[in-house]
């Protein structure tokens, strides 16, 4: 009998496994958490891309790139930060590639994916600095989810505590990883005590930053990648403080834990950024296809189109976007006009459709034009006006109004 087991106080429990096997194949609660906070992550980023004009099927196209990368990025960040065990006395260097037995970086998982996003971006045609705000919400929201892996490994739990809501840790049988050590009876068996559940402050803290980063996006109108920069500081606020609680072995410098002085330099890296970058938030309309007028709507169903009679409409992939003030997006989305090209002075402004197809000399040169703007990042990039900051709540109707436009990627 543990001291845990005679407590009088409640007490949060804590799963004795945290491996099934399906036939030949272990199934791994860390694995389908963090599965499932991808998912989540990319639901939300691909409504908050579409929002902003991107075609739908974009968030799919920048995972395929930003997922494996914020994989690899984890586990580096991992082995370089804990090298003694893989390489120092007693380590085994083969067990760096060993990914599923444990052993991944928040920090490197964002760098990584960044890497991996930015290159996507690349190829897309999107400015980074969309694709960052886009996800802000998503990425806590995702980490939130994953956190609950820790919960069932039994694992990165805080010191002693007498809290109603002290966790029971069970002890793990190194010989069997994912499940507890039982005694003669086959019962579990619990460390004594009860023990801070970090995972769970954790989790809620994430939660509070996903409602911060919707509330200031929504009053502010974060753009730049300032939405990106506010997530980065609410996470590392709360990391700074739940990692001081933490009491599994981690390297120290100057005896503080390395994710504390972690967590400080990189909310100051993204303090400065939140106060030195200034701009509005950034609408995309596509460059490379015809747009035609579309009502908003307020139904996701109309964003799949099946009839036959509309098969010929869907147009391939844009080439990429143009960055347009928030005025100049909302009067493409309901009339299909395009704002002139910053170079295009002399046509007054919504004067020409995307769809206008000119004649003979001007439709080469016009062409030639499309042609050198689509492979033209910085031209691509620039902003046409000043943000309406008046607007509120109608990020939802331009997401569904994205959706059934002829300019929806096959995927």
């Amino acid at each position: 009998m543990t001291i845990a087991s005679l407590s009088p106080q409640a007490a949060l429990p804590s799963p004795s496994t945290a491996v099934w096997q399906l036939g030949p194949f272990p199934l791994r609660a860390y694995a389908l958490c963090i599965i499932a906070g991808i998912v989540v992550a990319c639901w939300v980023t691909e409504r908050r891309l579409r929002q902003r004009g991107v075609a739908p099927g974009a968030v799919l196209d920048i995972a395929v790139w930003a997922v494996p990368a914020g994989i690899i990025g984890a586990r580096i960040y991992h082995v370089i930060t804990s090298p003694e065990k893989y390489f120092g006395a007693g380590g085994e260097p083969l067990k760096a590639l060993y990914i599923w037995e444990g052993g991944l970086g928040i920090w490197g998982a964002v760098a990584g994916g960044a890497v991996g996003a930015w290159i996507a971006a690349r190829q897309l045609g999107i400015p980074f600095g969309v694709v960052a705000d886009a996800l802000a919400p998503g990425l806590p929201l995702a980490q939130a989810i994953g956190r609950f892996g820790n919960w069932f490994n039994n694992e990165l739990f805080g010191g002693r505590t007498t809290l109603p809501w002290g966790l029971q840790i069970h002890r793990m049988d190194p010989d069997n990883p994912g499940h507890a050590l039982r005694d003669d009876a086959g019962k579990p068996i619990l460390e004594p005590g009860l023990y801070h559940p970090t995972f769970l402050y954790e989790a809620l803290w994430n939660l509070g930053v996903v409602a911060l980063v919707l509330l200031l996006d929504r009053r502010l109108r974060l753009g730049r990648g300032r939405a990106f920069a506010l997530y980065v500081m609410g996470y590392t606020a709360g990391r700074f403080w739940i990692e001081l609680m933490r009491t599994d072995e981690a390297n120290q410098i100057f005896g503080v834990r390395l994710n504390v002085w972690t967590a400080a330099l990189v909310f100051l890296g993204a303090l400065i950024y939140f106060v030195r970058v200034r701009g509005p938030r950034e609408y995309l309309i596509p460059i490379g296809v015809a747009a035609t007028s579309t009502p908003p709507t307020t139904s996701d169903l109309s964003q799949v189109d099946i009839s036959e009679g509309q098969t010929s409409a869907r147009a391939a992939a844009p080439e990429g976007y143009r960055v347009v003030s928030e005025e100049q997006y909302d009067t493409w989305r309901d009339t299909g006009v395009a704002p002139p090209e910053p170079a295009d002075e002399v046509r007054p402004q919504g004067a020409e459709p995307l769809d206008h197809e000119p004649a003979g000399d001007e439709a080469a040169s016009d062409e030639a034009t499309t042609g050198e703007a689509a492979t033209d990042d910085a031209s691509s990039y620039r902003a046409h006006g000043p943000v309406d900051g008046t607007r509120e709540a109608r990020d939802d109707d331009r997401a569904d109004a994205a959706g059934v436009r002829p300019a929806d990627r096959d995927s």
